[in-house]
């Protein structure tokens, strides 16, 4: 029985490790530009389709673990790629309109980038278990095996996570970022450039979204309709610990994640209900979330 609660423990860290990639990204926008971001979820899907196709081209050229360093910075570098585009040429004209506004153009972004991915990488699933192979499995006993490759994935989730707290508190550019989400007009007026804060911080929002999806490539498949899926889950752990909060990311991702895990072993049925009902019960008692505030 302890051997089973271990491997559940474990699953449960791994799915929160890379749901609080994506969903730090989304609360972070929001924090500073009030955008409730749907085309979130076709950044991830963009770090996932750049991993997988650039795996296919270098895994038998490059060494291992090298090409699994390069298709993290490749996933990552184009989000980041699509998220300067899209973030002075579209974003832009919607931060501080009503909230359809912001909605019916960020869904419209997610599509179009879909029929993009559809474009250059076609309509059949990408895939690459090269990890997986190359780092093997260990045994947590009762005869239960583990990827080691999950225990990576765990360990690149917290390290950012660390990332995050210093940048934020610690950082020039995180002190600024979360001045410019306090009060824009305090820090335009002490000489920062605002916009510049934005497009910046939407940046980091697309990196961290472009590297959940490159790491979780291993275990899953680069597809059409990736990114609004990892959006049902990412909306799930903003809602539960509170749009905006760094802090309600991160336990939501660990709420979230361990909910999964449950689900799948005991109610498949029910496991994305079991989620938002979790949300639901949140919202009831906390309108912004746990961690959420005006």
């Amino acid at each position: 029985m302890s051997n089973i609660i271990f491997l559940y423990l474990i699953s449960g860290l791994y799915y929160a490790a890379y749901l609080f990639l994506v969903a730090a990204g989304l609360t972070i926008i929001f924090g500073l530009a009030r955008v409730v971001n749907l085309a979130h979820g076709a950044l991830y899907a963009i770090g996932a389709y750049v991993a997988a196709w650039l795996m296919g081209l270098i895994s038998k050229q490059i060494p291992p673990p090298l090409w699994y360093i390069i298709i993290i910075i490749a996933g990552a570098a184009g989000a980041a790629f699509v998220g300067i585009i899209i973030e002075p040429l579209l974003l832009r004209r919607v931060y501080g309109r009503l909230e359809e506004f912001q909605l019916l153009l960020t869904f419209a972004i997610l599509l179009i980038i879909e029929d993009l991915e559809l474009m250059i990488w076609g309509p059949y699933p990408l895939a690459f278990k090269e990890p997986y192979h190359y780092l093997g499995a260990v045994s947590i006993g009762g005869g239960l095996m583990y990827p080691l490759y999950g225990f990576v994935v765990i360990a690149m989730g917290w390290l950012i996570a660390l990332f995050l707290w210093f940048f934020m508190t610690k950082t020039k550019l995180g002190i600024i970022i979360r001045s410019a989400a306090a009060n824009k007009e305090v820090t335009a007026a002490i000489g920062h450039n605002v916009k510049s804060i934005y497009t910046k911080t939407f940046i980091l929002g697309a990196t961290l979204a472009g590297i959940g999806g490159a790491i979780v490539m291993p275990s899953a498949t680069a597809q059409l309709g990736l990114g609004i899926d990892i959006l049902v889950f990412a909306f799930a752990v903003v809602v539960i610990g509170g749009l905006g909060s760094l802090k309600g990311a991160l336990v939501g991702s660990l709420i979230v994640g361990m909910t999964r895990v449950v689900g799948i072993a005991y109610f498949p049925e029910i496991e994305l209900a079991l989620i938002w009902l979790i949300a639901v019960i949140v919202l009831v008692f906390r309108p912004l979330g746990l961690w959420g505030r005006e």
